[in-house]
């Protein structure tokens, strides 16, 4: 049996856009029961010259939503990077959620072979479709999941393997 580019893609961003999300109710539950203030644990960061919890959560949202948009062949909507609170990103991983989920399956199948251009400050990146999704969209989607995660847990709130996965797959 093989898997689809869906398949491949789909359920994974959503598992992790939805265990984030617990994982950043922890987050606010914690500023609030030891009365800190949220919006530094917002802008904590693991070292000096690594983006705080906010932007790794804004650039966590914008690889699910680019991700799918590119596999797709469709234009990914803005996501402008204006949150300052626990329930602002909360709501953007909702809207991440809900565009994500809002492709089919043959939006998405078929996409391997489908020329991906990218345009960055240091020039295109041109990929395949599956070289696009298990070589740079995933990765770097996991990347900002895990440091999203690592920040929180580095301050001291209590979650563990569970929670950054979001529970056993479906």
């Amino acid at each position: 049996m093989t898997i689809s580019m869906y398949q491949a893609s789909v359920p994974v961003y959503v598992q992790y856009l939805n265990a984030t999300s617990k994982v950043l109710d922890k987050g606010a539950a914690f500023a609030e029961a030891r009365k800190i203030d949220p919006a530094s644990l917002l802008q904590a960061r693991l070292y000096p010259d690594m983006h705080p919890l906010v932007k790794q959560v804004q650039i966590f949202t914008d690889q699910a939503v680019r991700g799918i948009s590119r596999l797709a062949g469709t234009e990914p909507p803005p996501f402008p990077d204006t949150e300052t609170t626990f329930s602002e990103l909360k709501t953007r991983i909702e809207k991440a959620i809900a565009h994500v989920q809002s492709f089919k399956p043959e939006q998405i199948d078929g996409s391997e072979g489908r020329d991906i251009v990218m345009k960055t400050p240091r020039g295109d990146m041109t990929f395949k479709g599956q070289q696009y999704l298990l070589g740079f969209s995933l990765p770097n989607f996991f990347f900002h999941a895990t440091t999203t995660y690592s920040i929180l847990r580095h301050v001291g709130v209590e979650i563990g393997k569970m929670d950054f996965m979001g529970g056993p797959p479906r």
